[in-house]
């Protein structure tokens, strides 16, 4: 078996100590995400995703965004002190990646095909899945770091009025990115016999 693939499998890791230090240009970065994710796989060819790509100011109004949503919800100084280094660990990356899916396509299957209406939504999730990882595979292969945080919905009404989402996307995820300034820990794997069930 080849193994190209899951040698970059292995390179994707979450990365919380991100910079700004990257090779590439916001341009390159740009279209490579759309690339990628308009090759990821969608159920009946959807394409239910969307993505927004933030850089310089607009990344760090993002980040902005997200912790003025979270104080109000810290109880004391020292939740503050860290949520804010947290906070502030992503805004220090090169910039991110906010991921939609756009409820009108989801909501259209769902009429268009009835018998399968319960599962369109949960499909859509996949899709989410596929175009985040390929992504964050992607970005690995060209020595680009990123985590995956999920503050929405808190922070929905507040990224929509900034940047002018329309009221069909539904926001999944935000994925920050930039230099690897340290790299991730050991990972540890729960045993093969209690995951996997192979019959031949």
């Amino acid at each position: 078996m080849k193994t190209s693939l899951l040698d970059l499998q292995k390179q994707r890791r979450t990365i919380y100590a991100l910079g700004k230090n990257v090779d590439q240009t916001p341009e390159e970065i740009s279209d490579f995400v759309k690339e990628t994710i308009k090759q990821a796989p969608t159920p009946f060819n959807s394409q239910s995703t969307r993505a927004v790509i933030l850089f310089n100011d607009y990344h760090k109004k993002l980040w902005d965004i997200v912790l003025n949503n979270l104080k109000p919800h810290l109880k004391s100084e020292d939740a503050v002190k860290a949520t804010t280094e947290k906070i502030n660990s992503f805004s220090n990356a090169f910039g991110t990646i906010l991921y939609f899916t756009d409820m009108d396509v989801v909501h259209g299957l769902e009429d268009k095909f009835p018998s399968y209406a319960q599962n369109f939504y949960d499909w859509s999730e996949q899709s989410q899945g596929n175009a985040q990882y390929a992504v964050w595979t992607g970005l690995a292969e060209n020595g680009i770091g990123a985590n995956l945080q999920h503050y929405n919905p808190l922070i929905d009404e507040d990224v929509a009025k900034e940047f002018g989402i329309p009221e069909s996307w539904k926001l999944r995820g935000e994925m920050d990115f930039g230099s690897i300034e340290s790299p991730a820990g050991d990972k540890d794997y729960m045993d093969d016999d209690k995951r996997f069930k192979i019959f031949k």
